[in-house]
């Protein structure tokens, strides 16, 4: 029994060791906001000694940030409930329904894990150019739509739904839409919810292709617009770190409500991968 306790306690101070290493970038972060510019740069301070709070006013009152909030909201959400949609149809229709060619393209969509979106981002500017969607919000938010996790997943799912369901379903009269959102759908509320934060998330924190897609500071998403914060007077480290807190602070606070709904989707994707 001493042994065990001694064990417990080493366990217990060293989870506390790691928490403190993963917190301090964040704390370092909150304090380093507050701080006048000029203790920022002359001295290294774990309390500040003056409260400064002139970079959260020039974030709020002097930059676009809540035109670029907004435009990351329209986009993330539009995002996931597409992405939701879309892969739950495909995901039904690769799981419960014959046709020509089910295999193979399910087959393409587990290919596609093995090609990095960076190698599409040429192709994707072409077309997005000829479609007339450069600096829109269509043009941000269609190349993001193709999650083939999200597929898989659903895909795994809907096989494990008993076959019985289906057929007693379609002996009562329901068509495939009404079989898909009415019986199957309601099943996974779970996996949808942790499907559709980690979607959000994800669409929230994208910067390359927000990045390449987007010249005017009114289009731009939170995570580009955060980079045009700089002047001719050099680093402003104070007001850097402001403006980039407010930007993460809306993703932060919704892994905090939903954490163990983003954990579920996080193990679901990853185990998929392996």
């Amino acid at each position: 029994m001493p042994g065990k306790t001694i064990g417990n306690v080493l366990l217990l101070v060293l989870t506390l060791l790691i928490a403190c290493m993963w917190a301090f970038p964040i704390y370092w972060a909150v304090v380093t906001s507050i701080k006048p510019e000029q203790e920022v740069v002359a001295k290294t301070t774990f309390i500040p000694d003056v409260l400064n709070f002139s970079g959260y006013y020039y974030a709020l009152f002097e930059t676009k940030l809540p035109t670029w909030y907004l435009n990351s909201i329209v986009t993330s959400v539009t995002v996931t409930i597409v992405v939701i949609l879309i892969s739950v149809m495909c995901a039904y229709a690769l799981s419960q329904i014959v046709f020509p060619g089910r295999k193979l393209l399910y087959g393409i969509i587990l290919a596609s894990f093995m090609v990095p979106s960076q190698a599409l981002v040429i192709s994707q500017f072409v077309l997005m150019h000829k479609l007339n969607l450069i600096n829109t919000w269509g043009g941000i938010i269609l190349p993001q739509l193709i999650v083939p996790v999200v597929v898989i997943v659903y895909k795994q799912f809907f096989d494990s739904v008993p076959k019985e369901l289906r057929e007693a379903a379609k002996l009562d009269g329901c068509g495939e839409f009404q079989i898909l959102f009415k019986l199957y759908l309601p099943l996974n509320w779970g996996i949808t919810t942790a499907l559709a934060i980690i979607t959000y998330i994800m669409a929230w924190n994208a910067f390359l292709w927000p990045f390449l897609v987007t010249n005017s500071d009114d289009m731009m998403t939170i995570t580009v617009g955060i980079t045009q914060t700089r002047d001719a007077f050099g680093v402003k480290y104070a007001r850097d770190m402001a403006v980039a807190i407010l930007a993460a602070m809306p993703v932060a606070l919704a892994y905090l409500l939903f954490q163990k709904r983003v954990t579920q989707a996080l193990m679901l994707s990853s185990g998929i991968k392996g």
